[in-house]
């Protein structure tokens, strides 16, 4: 059949007409499908083929060439069908290398995963991953770094020659080098390569090794810990390129502050040159060859050399030193610049001037300052005044017995203090008293566990002054305490030892000697400490052992205090014991000097001391000197004092860096924690100590352990902890001095080999070590700020470490989380933590795997976040200039932080006001001048955050005012803050004289709190996380739906929610459709049409509901105000009415277990745009353009977990209005760059019926329908926009100039009573329709219609539009009522001519008519419709409701009524015209009537109304002609009022003119004139020849003449 239907096609000619345009012009075959039995083979015609994604989804069933197969091994599902080998894409193939930095259990597991994934994988329709496979895997060890490739790969025989085979290399390649290549090469496909043979090896490359120093200057202890770790965490030989590798780094030369000098050390392995030590001096014990210490910093940059690499020259033999000269030069330094000073202090010494001369050291001798009434001169520490200067200047401090420290003046010889050990000062004539030295000793506890400080109170030369009058003459470490098993152990010193007391009460844990004991079991409470064991004189002590003890050092100091003279009145001069906390101390003054001012800092860090003092020597009134005990706490203390210099100031900054050293302690003790898991029944009874079970379990595991973990070193204890549930977990504890891990792991072995006895073990054991370090805690810290917590185990030997894990609050943190990232290191880890939230408060903690142990480090407390302080002010406001105005400024946060205001750094007076929850400070500035910007800074006082005002100054009026955003000039900024509870800003830009919006980036700071969170989600805490959103979200809705950067926020956390694997419940998507239902009411619309305009926040909300939707599990309904959710389960078909306004239609499909999910949105018009796959978008005009289409129905997602091909949707009509132009489509992600627009493809039109729309698809996804707004063109709109400005103008113009020229005739015009009504008509007509247009422009300002200026606000205001609309419609019912009083009496003066009526009568009834049956209609409309909130439309225009409750009938049908009886009147009245006109009728006044029926027509229908009909043209048409027609007549009503009711008028013209009319009114006799012209008596005649005026006829009135009637028809 398929070969007949193939020739017939082959051998026939087609030319079949399908309509006027369609023509089927040849057909051919191109897809073939037949079965083999088990399945489908679809084979391609000649010419055809298939794609190349469809032979790898298919399976080709032969071979793949140019990209395309011709025979596939199944029937598409998609329909699809052999395109022609001329349309298919061309392929292209490429490899991408991805390099992963992992451990090896995830390489295997990867490598599991890749196995048994299958390929290809289509990422897209275009892209295919076709295959994926491991290549290189590159570790390492001690011995460095090997690269083994995978099966099937090889390394080039390049790479293998270059760096060296790890493998048994092939004929052709290798499979493994040594070194991790840098050109970022892996190993290559032995399928893919042809590899040249290797060549025959060749001697090694000529390698240059060269030695490179590098000079660090390093104070800080901790940062020389950090760069020692990082140089041992680096596996050498580390590769630069292929050429060049450092094969180790070492630290050479430490070089150290010391007494008077530098001290350069040599490290382990290097030593000075025997020249060095000879030049410089040597400051250890020279071997024979070379020293490891100088007493300088070598000037020729020369460091230690290595001790296996040199031969040193040996020291015995030392050359003859030169002969030095020695000069003491004096300068005098007249300056105030303390940093000058500083400079002289801090420079080394010595400093070589050339090759043979040096400074070799730089003292101050004397400093000068003024005092009362002259000068002071001081001298230095080791320098004196001559005993001639202090007799004959005066001395200004206590003499000593040859000389004193302080004269009266500066010396006019130019002389400075002298070296007080250089010079031999002659005795003064007048010798003081010897001061009176007291020595007291202070006892300081020092809490510290660092070495270096401790080193650095051992290392530091003794005496050192503290003040003039007192110095520290020693220091002494006493007692040293540290942890013990159960409590404290507090250990003496040398030379020093407990009291026999203390030994007795609290236990010792030494041998004691036949006095007294060294070491104590507890901390003694009454604060005494080791006493030097000279003195004691104790009772013998009972000898008891105890264990050893760890270490926290107790010091004293011996502190002399040198003599002072004072006067003290009042309280006593007390000696003090204290055992203070003490904290580095910085002491600055700055003095006033005429010479030279020295002002030093001193900082210390002293450890907890016992110091002992002498008394000072004071004359002193009141109290004795009193000793005392206290305990005081030291903190910090900064002293500055600052006075005017006159000469010369000095400022030292003397810094005392302890030095890097190893300190001697007492060995600390390591619990080790162990697991074993045995083959043995748990009971009960195993967790109660106590129990017999227990205890013999124990007994029968002891024996073990102690055998079997006796040969570690240093061990103290072995211990069983505790059983567990697990078969039977034992815990036990080894504690031990020293961690060997291969001792711990040889035991571990023979321990479970040995258990076997007691039962069989299971697994390995288990080793665990919880540093009692705690991680340290950051300092206090705020959200958005990062944090770094490091976990190091280099206090104790855990051997390698296999796997790094971080725990917050007992859950792992994922390496993969966006804040969240983990660097490792051999003996560390550290976690940091990007734009922190409150919710990364807690717990912390480290686990490091080990082979053998692991290590834990937990934090100490859980860490605290602190919410940073939000800053709100106005960033830039724009002032006019006005000298002497004052512009307020105010900046607000929230509490309990402070601000303050600066302008520069200097902080302004202002005033703080407690608002709204925030603590705000309001600052007045006074415009000084018109320079501009100006800077003001908003700072909080703690911590330091803060953020600027900036003022701009514009000269000349505002273009732009407004209460938001101030005043400003075209083209200006203004930013301006958020709301409270809110983060961001607000910019607007003045264009046009209005502030345009645009960005706003304030959003909910709780809201942004979670998103942040989102950001790193895990599947376990989805649930909680949806309902902490959900419970904020409605918590804060009224805020969240007018900030549209808090809705974006919403959107992106629900994506983040979404990307989240897994399958969704029930629980965790209620609360999400909770969330949304917030987002999408009507009152977030004005929002979504801004985010719309900026970005595609909408789609992506709709993809994210749809992906969630994708995931359910389950049956189950849910409803919201605003959502309908339903998922059910089906077989071969299903019909649904979703929520009376869309049903959904699936017809048989053969079926079965089908899950189908549909969520409605009725609102989701609010949120998504209306633009489709026509539509002129871009990013840059989508904000300006006019949709011509709008969404008329719900939005439906409808999902299911089969294909089906035939889907049926019917959507009632949300605007019955709109019925042009139905299109039934999806959202199609894809559109315009993945922005996103409504797509019709795959969807078709079936009916519009009874306001329900049928629409039939072949796919599901999410649907509604557009229709066309009815909206014209974008020329015809802009042409209506013209005509109507522009008529509505001149129609304005015309009515008041209409009712002037009325009033100013009313008088000659209204002398009979007809006359008198028809101008009373002329005149509240023009009235009405002035009133009418007011309040139309009004209504048109206050809202205005969205689809015609996108991003204006929907809603509109209901108080102002429903008085708006009131009165539009009583005034148009007015001007319609007015048209029927003026119809009404034209029908009584040209039907009922012999009937009259007087004019109050006349005039109530028209008043009656013309506003009485108006108000009633408006009043009673207003009653009925308000209740129900149906008397206006809810957005778009301030007019009557349609929709709701048809209130618009109120005006249309009274209009319609009074138009049709117009017409009717006026048919009568030209009916009664032409019988009067027949017995005259000849040819000529047949002519003539026509004349007059035309004139009629044209003056009656615009006075009446009658191009109102044209506007119910525009309801039932889209015509370009009828609109233009309706926007022309309809916006010039006051013009024809003013032209065919008054200017048409002769009697009125005559007026104008100054003249009489022509036409006689009181003639009974009709007049016929046959002039051929109008008389040019009248002023106006213009008008007349304008009509082509030939006759004129007058009809009179038998009764009066001029009446309404008669004016009505002579006057034409």
């Amino acid at each position: 059949m398929v070969g007949y239907l193939r020739s017939l096609l082959d051998g026939g000619t087609f030319a079949v007409a399908l309509g006027p345009t369609v023509n089927v012009t040849h057909i051919n075959i191109t897809t073939v499908c037949s079965s083999n039995r088990t399945s489908f083979q679809c084979r391609c015609e000649e010419q055809y083929g298939w794609s190349y994604t469809i032979c790898m989804t298919h399976g080709a069933c032969d071979s793949i060439l140019g990209g395309s197969c011709r025979c596939i091994n199944s029937f598409p599902t998609n329909g699809e069908h052999c395109q022609p080998q001329t349309e298919l894409p061309v392929l292209y193939e490429y490899q991408i290398f991805v390099e992963v930095r992992t451990s090896t259990e995830i390489a295997y597991g990867l490598r599991s995963i890749l196995n048994i994934t299958p390929f290809p994988i289509e990422v897209s329709t275009q892209f295919n991953i076709s295959e994926a496979n491991i290549t290189t895997v590159c570790s390492g060890d001690e011995s460095g770094i090997q690269c083994q490739c995978e099966d099937d790969y090889l390394w080039p025989c390049e790479k293998c020659a270059t760096y060296g085979e790890c493998d048994g290399s092939t004929t052709s390649t290798c499979g493994c080098i040594k070194a991790l290549p840098m050109d970022g090469q892996y190993c290559q496909s032995v399928h893919h390569q042809n590899f040249t043979a290797c060549p025959p090896s060749t001697a090694p490359p000529l390698l240059h090794e060269y030695v490179i120093s590098v000079e660090v200057n390093i104070s800080d202890v901790n940062q020389v810990n950090l760069v020692l770790s990082i140089m041992r965490n680096i596996i050498y030989p580390f590769q630069i390129n292929d050429n060049v590798q450092i094969d180790g780094v070492n630290i050479s030369t430490v070089c150290s502050p010391s007494s008077g000098g530098y001290q350069c050390r040599c490290e382990d392995q290097y030593r000075w040159p025997c020249g060095h030590c000879v030049e410089y001096g040597t400051c250890d014990n020279t071997t024979e060859d070379t020293c490891g210490c100088i007493n300088t910093v070598p000037p020729d940059g020369q460091y230690c050399q290595p001790a296996d690499e040199l031969n040193f020259l040996p020291c015995n033999d030392p050359t003859t030193p030169p002969v030095l000269y020695t000069y003491v030069i004096s300068i005098e330094l007249n300056t105030t610049d303390a940093a000058v000073i500083e400079l002289l202090r801090s420079t080394s010494y010595p400093v070589s001037i050339a090759d043979a001369i040096q400074v070799t050291d730089l003292n101050i001798s004397t400093v000068c300052s003024p005092s009362s009434g002259g000068y002071q001169c001081r001298c230095e520490d080791q320098y004196r005044w001559p005993c001639g200067h202090c007799v004959e200047y005066g001395t200004c401090d206590n003499t000593t017995e040859d000389t004193c420290g302080c004269i009266n003046t500066v010396p006019p010889d130019g002389q400075y203090c002298q070296p007080a050990d250089e010079l031999n000062f002659l005795p003064c004539n007048d010798p003081t008293t010897p001061p009176v030295l007291y020595t007291y000793v202070i006892s300081i506890e020092l809490n510290t566990t660092d070495a270096a400080v401790i080193e650095l109170l051992r290392s530091t030369s003794y005496p050192v002054s503290i003040a003039d009058a007192i110095q520290v003459t020693d220091l002494n470490i006493s007692t040293v305490c540290s942890p013990s098993s159960g409590g404290y152990q507090c250990r003496c010193e040398d030379q020093y030892r407990w009291p026999c007391g203390h030994c007795v009460e609290y236990g010792t844990c030494d041998n004691t000697t036949e006095d007294t004991c060294g070491c104590i079991n507890t901390v003694p409470p009454d604060g005494q400490y080791c006493q030097p064991a000279d003195p004691l004189n104790s009772t013998v002590c009972f000898k008891t052992t105890t264990p050893p003890p760890t270490t926290t050092p107790i010091v004293n100091i011996t502190t002399p205090t040198m003599p002072i003279n004072s006067t003290t009145s009042g309280a006593p001069i007390t000696p003090t014991n204290s055992t203070p906390a003490v904290t580095p101390t910085a002491n600055v003054t700055n003095s006033t000097t005429a010479g030279t001012t020295i002002s030093t800092t001193t900082v210390t860090t002293p450890p907890t001391v016992n110091t002992t003092a002498p008394p000072m020597n004071s004359t002193t009134s009141g109290a004795p000197i009193t000793p005392t005990n206290s305990t005081p706490a030291v903190t910090p203390t900064a002293n500055v004092t600052n006075s005017t210099t006159a000469g010369t100031t000095i400022s030292t900054t003397t810094v005392t860096t302890p030095p890097t050293v190893n300190t001697t302690a007492p060995p600390m003790s390591f619990d080790v924690i162990m697991s074993i898991e045995l083959n043995r029944t748990y009971t009960d009874d195993l967790d109660d100590k106590s129990s017999a079970a227990y205890t013999k379990l124990v007994e029968e595991i002891k024996p073990v352990l102690q055998r079997e973990y006796a040969d570690i070193t240093g061990l103290l204890s072995v211990s069983v902890i505790r059983f567990r549930n697990g078969s039977t977990i034992a815990d036990f504890v080894v504690q031990t001095t020293e961690i060997i891990p291969d001792e711990v792991a040889s035991a571990n072995t023979n321990f479970r080999i040995a258990i076997v006895e007691v039962a069989p073990p299971i697994g390995l054991v288990t080793a665990t070590y919880t540093s009692p370090t705690p991680l340290g805690l950051p300092n206090r810290t705020y959200t958005g700020q990062n944090m770094i917590l490091m976990c190091n185990h280099d206090d104790v030997n855990v051997g390698n470490i296999n796997a790094y894990e971080w725990t917050h609050n007992g859950t792992k943190i994922n390496t993969d989380r966006e804040r969240f990232s983990i660097s490792h290191f051999r003996v560390s880890s550290n976690l940091t933590i990007k734009n922190i939230i409150p919710r990364d408060s807690g717990l912390y903690e480290c686990n490091l795997t080990g082979e053998i142990i692991s290590f834990r480090q937990t934090t100490e407390k859980a860490i605290e976040i602190y919410q940073a302080p939000n800053i709100q002010l106005q960033r830039v406001i724009n002032v006019a200039c006005e000298v002497g105005k004052i512009i307020t400024l105010e900046c607000c946060v929230q509490r309990p932080y402070t601000i303050k205001w600066l302008l520069g750094e200097a902080e302004k007076s202002s005033d703080n006001v407690l608002r709204n929850g925030e603590n705000c400070n309001t600052y007045s500035y006074t415009l000084a001048d018109c320079s501009s910007p100006i800077t003001f800074t908003c700072k909080v006082d703690d911590p330091s955050y803060e953020k600027q005002t900036m003022m701009n100054i514009f000269t000349g009026a505002a273009d732009c005012n407004d209460d938001l955003y101030g005043a400003g000039q075209e083209g200006d900024f203004s930013i301006i803050r958020c709301d409270e509870g809110q983060e961001g800003f607000k910019r607007a830009e003045c264009v046009s004289g209005t502030w345009t919006l645009l960005e706003d980036t304030c959003i909910l700071t709780q809201i942004n709190e979670l998103l942040i969170n989102s950001k790193d989600l895990v599947k376990s805490d989805v649930a909680a996380f949806v309902a902490n959103l959900n419970e904020t979200v409605r918590q804060e809705q009224n805020e969240i739906v007018n900030s549209s950067e808090t809705i974006s926020a919403i959107v992106d956390i629900l994506e983040n929610i979404a990307n989240i694997t897994g399958n969704v419940t029930q629980d965790v998507i209620e609360g999400i459709l909770d969330t949304v239902d917030a987002i999408i009411g009507d009152d977030s619309s004005e929002s979504w049409a801004f985010l719309n305009a900026k970005a595609n926040s909408s789609s992506s909300l709709l993809a994210s509901l749809e992906n969630l939707a994708d995931r359910l599990v389950g049956e189950f309904d849910f409803t919201t105000d605003r959502i309908l959710l339903n998922r059910t389960k089906f077989d071969d078909n299903f019909t649904a009415n979703l929520n009376s306004s869309i049903i959904i239609h699936i017809p048989p499909t053969n079926l079965t277990n089908v899950f189908l999910t549909t969520i409605v949105f009725p609102t989701l018009n609010n949120v998504m745009p209306a633009w489709d796959s026509n539509s002129n978008i871009s990013n840059a005009t989508r904000n300006e353009t006019v949709i011509d289409n709008a969404i008329n129905g719900a939005v439906v997602i409808a999902q299911v977990n089969a294909i089906i091909l035939n889907v049926s949707l019917s959507y009632t009509k949300l605007n019955n209005s709109l019925s042009e132009f139905p299109q039934c489509v999806f959202w199609n992600f894809t559109l315009f760059s993945n922005l996103g627009a409504w797509d019709d493809e795959g969807c078709t039109f079936i009916s519009d019926i009874n306001n329900t729309v049928t629409c039939n698809c072949n796919h599901l996804t999410s649907f509604s329908i557009l229709m066309s707004t009815n909206l014209p063109p974008k020329g015809v709109r802009e042409a209506l926009d013209i005509i109507t400005y522009v008529g509505v103008a001149i129609s304005l113009a015309s009515l008041v100039i209409c009712l002037i020229i009325e009033g100013y005739v009313w008088k000659a015009v209204t002398r009979n009573s007809t006359a008198f009504m028809r101008h009373v008509c002329i005149i509240n007509t023009a009235l009405s329709l002035l009133i009418a247009d007011i309040c139309f422009i009004i209504g048109a300002f206050l809202a205005k219609k969205p689809l015609e200026n996108p991003g204006e606000g929907f809603e509109i205001p209901d108080g102002p539009c429903s008085t708006a609309t009131f009165f539009m419609h009583l005034f148009y019912l007015a001007l319609f009522f007015w048209m029927l009083v003026s119809g009404l009496l034209l029908f009584y003066r040209t039907v009922m001519v012999f009937s009259h009526m007087s004019r109050p009568t006349m005039l109530g009834i028209g008043f009656l008519l013309g506003y009485g049956c108006p108000l009633i209609i408006a009043v009673i409309t207003v009653a009925v419709t308000a209740p129900g909130n149906g008397y206006i439309r809810k957005d778009n225009a301030c007019w009557l409701n349609w929709f709701d409750t048809h209130a618009l009938l109120a005006l249309v049908i009274p209009a319609l009524t009074i138009v049709a009886i117009n017409i009717v009147i006026v048919l009568v009245v030209l009916f009664k015209m032409l019988r009067r006109g027949v017995g005259d009728a000849a040819q000529t006044d047949e002519r003539h009537t026509l004349v007059v029926i035309l004139r009629c027509v044209i003056i009656l229908t615009p006075l009446f109304g009658l191009t109102w009909a044209l506007g119910i043209g525009t309801l039932i048409s889209s015509g370009t002609g009828i609109h233009i027609a309706f926007a022309f007549f309809n916006s010039l009503q006051g013009f024809f009022i003013l032209v065919f009711g008054t200017l048409f008028d002769s009697k009125i013209r005559s007026i104008l003119a100054r003249k009489s009319p022509t036409s006689s009114t009181g003639s009974n006799n009709t007049t016929r004139s046959t002039s051929g012209g109008i008389s040019s008596q009248s002023g106006l005649n213009w008008i007349n020849r304008l009509r082509g005026r030939r006759y004129i006829y007058h009809v009179s009135e038998t009764a009066n003449s001029n009446t309404c009637a008669s004016e009505s028809f002579t006057n034409i």
